[in-house]
């Protein structure tokens, strides 16, 4: 029997558990994680990592190397809708590519193809694998026992022969997808919000049709092909592998096999290889608590959406940055009774909007009406697709593939938040001019390469627009904010940002206090003459 003893456990090493642990490890606190598996990943899921995931990953000083893992800097980012890969196209929408597409005025990282083959090894050296780093791969959480100072599990190291370890820690995270052993052994429910469906993953290789498709070739091939083919042939690599996704239909458990469905997909004669097929049941669900006492749940173990527009995964990494924060301050004595309770109250309006939107793709995908005729080679079947392709255009199509308002647009509304408790819908663009109560801190660029986000992370910061003395008695007033936070061990950083008129502007407000998750605390004209309970509230208190 071998003991552990750690600040927190976290169970699960996929994107979510190893971004909470990489966030842990950037606080400095103390983890242990756990992996069932290898780590090897067969047939990957993921194959983006999104915008606002690609700033935390800036944060913690991997996203240079998640856009230098592998993926062609000259291939299409592009959506195109076919009947057929290189067949005829109906629709597509230009996203340039990673080397040549315009930057985005709001995120100093655009999201990049990384699929989770490329990703998982990445991020697990980042954590360091046992027994030189806390992620200890095939090591299987067998159960837990709870007390009023921690929680005891019971591990089995299946790579040392079935040895039995006990971990103790503080808290456990359950980061174990949607399945989650944990949330049910905790007896937290996560009714299903719509009906469940069947899907298969086809990955093969076509080494010859990147080349064949020349200035044709996409970032995902939304197949538009009556009666059966209406979802995307994506590229993994750009070369040569890609992923072909099928939905099984009721009562057709089997269907046609792997290599006809890619067959019937693809227009031209090229060489595919098999590697591997995969069948998943599409959930939609959100657990009824994301907390019971020390045991706190992240990612697809909180809640499990549709993958149409790439909100899973990165929703559960905004999961992690959001409870990192939470937990440090709770293991350095500083947090109030309520900080993490808000985790739940900030994180699950996230999770069902992202949840609603990704449905909504996804209905719209399904509910498409594909005709016949748009497969005919002639002036019948060019006239249905350009009826088609309007009708796309008409819908939304496109936000799909480009829903900034989703992956930076929500607002937190949690009694941490000064002022932002009555706000905006979510979604309103707010967080595109100005720095908004509860939104994330806007991005500007304050010199060559580093962002306004580059300043958040660790601890609060106080930003300062009016320059020292630039009103009676701001140096007295900052002075006190200061001392407050430090009383109570609350890690705060002041920036006087004066000399940056345009971050001024945009930031709409002479005082800006930033969480450490880079989320806006409260903004106002003057800082709080007697700011105690001011920040008590920031900490939960």
């Amino acid at each position: 029997m071998r003991n552990y003893d750690t600040d927190v456990l976290i169970v699960g090493a996929g994107p979510v558990g190893m971004a909470l642990a990489l966030d842990l490890k950037h606080r400095g606190v103390g983890f242990m994680e756990v992996e069932a598996s290898d780590g090897t990943i067969g047939h990957p899921k993921v194959g983006t990592v999104g915008p606002r995931s690609m700033e935390l990953f800036r944060r913690w000083g991997v996203a240079g190397r998640i856009r230098s893992a592998g993926w062609p800097g000259d291939h299409p980012l592009d959506v195109a809708w076919v009947t057929a890969v290189g067949g005829h196209e109906i629709l597509r929408l230009d996203f340039g590519t990673t080397d040549r597409r315009p930057e985005l005025p709001y995120t100093p990282e655009p999201e990049h193809p990384c699929p989770q083959h490329w990703l998982a090894p990445l991020l697990a050296r980042e954590v360091g694998v046992h027994p030189d780093g806390p992620l200890h791969l095939r090591c299987r959480l067998d159960g837990f026992t709870r007390d009023r100072d921690g929680v005891t599990a019971m591990v089995t190291d299946l790579a040392d022969g079935g040895a039995q370890l006990t971990v103790r820690a503080r808290y456990l995270v359950a980061c174990d997808g949607a399945a989650s052993p944990v949330r049910k052994a905790a007896g937290i429910e996560a009714p299903r919000r719509h009906a469940t469906r069947v899907f298969r993953n086809i990955l093969f290789r076509a080494p010859r049709l990147h080349g064949q498709l020349g200035a044709r070739n996409a970032l995902v091939h939304f197949l538009t092909r009556p009666p059966a083919l209406r979802f995307p042939l994506r590229s993994m690599d750009g070369q040569g592998l890609y992923r072909l996704t099928v939905a099984v239909r009721e009562g057709d458990a089997a269907g046609p096999d792997a290599l006809t469905m890619v067959r019937t997909a693809i227009a031209y004669d090229t060489p595919v290889e098999i590697l591997s097929e995969n069948v998943w049941y599409l959930t939609h669900r959100i657990a009824e608590r994301f907390r019971d006492g020390r045991v706190l749940l992240a990612g697809d173990a909180a809640h499990t959406l549709s993958p149409s527009g790439g909100f899973g995964m990165n929703t559960g990494i905004a999961d992690a940055a959001d409870l990192g924060w939470k937990l440090a301050a709770e293991l350095a004595g500083w947090a109030g009774p309520r900080l993490l309770d808000a985790y739940e109250t900030e994180r699950r309006p996230v999770a069902e909007r992202s949840l609603e939107e990704a449905n909504v793709n996804l209905m719209r995908t399904m509910s498409r009406e594909l005709p016949e005729e748009i497969l005919l080679d002639t002036p019948e079947g060019a006239k249905a697709r350009a009826e088609l392709a309007a009708g796309m255009e008409r819908g939304g199509v496109g936000r799909e593939f480009e829903a900034p308002d989703v992956h930076f647009g929500y607002r937190y509304a949690s009694p941490l938040i000064d002022g932002g408790r009555e706000h905006a819908p979510t979604g309103d663009g707010a967080w595109r001019t100005r720095a908004v109560p509860g939104a994330r801190a806007p991005h500007a660029w304050l010199a060559p390469g580093v962002s306004t986000l580059d300043s958040f992370g660790r601890g609060f910061v106080l930003l300062c627009f009016g320059g020292p003395g630039g009103t009676p008695g701001a140096d007295v007033a900052e002075k006190a904010v200061r001392e407050a936070f430090a009383r109570r061990g609350v890690p705060l950083e002041t920036a006087h940002w004066e000399e940056h008129r345009t971050v001024a502007e945009l930031y709409g407000s002479p005082y800006v206090l930033v969480r450490p998750d880079g989320h806006v605390a409260w903004c106002g004209t003057d800082v709080p003459a007697e700011p105690g309970a001011w920040v008590d509230g920031m900490r939960g208190a």
